[in-house]
């Protein structure tokens, strides 16, 4: 593809992602990782919200929830998501919009596993998305929790993750004058081939 070198240059998609995301890693003060996810509720009004992107796979971008949060429903309900990674230190973002599936087995439990006793504690106490009478009603909670699961809970039912499989790709970064780069990787399905375009600013 005409002027896809350096930053831009490679067969995967997925492997550029990482290229990226271990750069931002460097550079960023604060959450690399984070996503801008965006969703559609019942009556097609988007919804926009920050989560962390917990693991990119060979194919599919993964990240954790509570399945009973409005992000969750419409998730399911709609099947399709998008998101976008933005590093203002590195000038460049990547969109991607694709099909949604639950990541709800052994690889939830172990990314459960894995977090600090107050987060997986917190995970049981909040009702997220969900009205909160206060600050110190969410404390109670917590504390109610801590006396009833331990110090080593399991996994709550209705907490996991989502797999997002992309049927788009979009890198850009900055360009003097405004011209930016943009090159999109967009296949009809998740088991036909990327066709690669670059795309006007």
């Amino acid at each position: 593809m005409s002027g896809r070198s350096g930053k831009f240059s490679g067969d995967d998609p997925f492997e550029i992602v990482r290229s990226w995301m271990e750069e931002a890693e460097a550079s960023e003060p604060n959450d690399a990782n984070a996503i801008a996810l965006s969703t559609v509720d019942s009556d097609g009004l988007p919804n926009a919200r920050m989560v962390l992107l917990k693991e990119v796979e060979k194919d599919a971008f993964v990240f954790y929830t509570n399945y009973e949060s409005q992000k969750a429903t419409e998730l399911e309900s709609a099947g399709k998501a998008a998101f976008v990674m933005h590093w203002k230190s590195l000038r460049r973002q990547i969109r991607v919009r694709g099909l949604i599936t639950r990541e709800d087995g052994p690889k939830a439990d172990a990314y459960y596993a894995s977090r600090g006793l107050q987060s997986r504690l917190g995970a049981w106490a909040s009702k997220q998305s969900r009205p909160l009478a206060s600050r110190a009603a969410l404390i109670a909670e917590v504390a109610k929790v801590t006396a009833t699961k331990g110090i080593n809970p399991a996994r709550p039912p209705f907490w996991g993750g989502f797999r997002l499989v992309p049927v788009e790709i979009e890198f850009w970064a900055d360009g003097e004058h405004r011209l930016h780069d943009r090159f999109q990787w967009k296949r009809a399905t998740a088991a036909t081939p990327w066709e690669i375009n670059r795309l006007n600013p």
